[in-house]
């Protein structure tokens, strides 16, 4: 009895401390603020798949000239996906169909993407999206970016 006590004892504190390392986490990403949730589909295929699989949610980050993307649900402090200002590639944009409405924010816009020649989504709200267009058209004199 006394053994089994302590094992669930063990076991719910693991819980609360992975809980809190993953807050921890998030906060110290969002520290240094303009961060907005964004979910992720790297490498996708040329005819749109809207299964809902693939799809990785996260928090992206502006630093600088590039975007930092960071996966929610992982303990790694560094970006899971750096994508720089210069290399981004704006295909288009559209609203979320069949699964993906289950995987993805309710108010969710995917913007189509290549970066360095990958094929990627990126899944935002309409504010976060605004923000990261004109964070795009807004590079330095003389940077090529691309804006469909």
């Amino acid at each position: 009895m006394v053994l089994a006590l302590t094992v669930c004892g063990v076991v719910v504190a693991l819980v609360v401390v992975g809980l809190f390392l993953f807050g921890l986490r998030r906060r110290l990403i969002q520290r240094s603020g303009g961060t907005f949730d964004c979910s992720l589909r790297w490498d996708v295929p040329e005819k749109p798949d809207t299964s809902g699989k693939g799809w990785s949610y996260g928090v992206a980050r502006y630093n600088g000239d590039r975007i930092e993307w960071y996966r929610v649900f992982s303990y790694a402090y560094r970006p899971r996906r750096v994508l720089e200002r210069s290399a981004i590639e704006v295909a288009g944009r559209r609203v979320p169909e069949g699964e993906e409405e289950l995987a993805l924010l309710s108010d969710a816009v995917i913007l189509a993407c290549a970066h360095r020649g990958t094929r990627l989504e990126l899944a935002m709200s309409d504010d976060a999206l605004t923000g990261f267009l004109a964070w795009l058209e807004a590079a330095p004199p003389g940077q090529r970016v691309n804006v469909a």
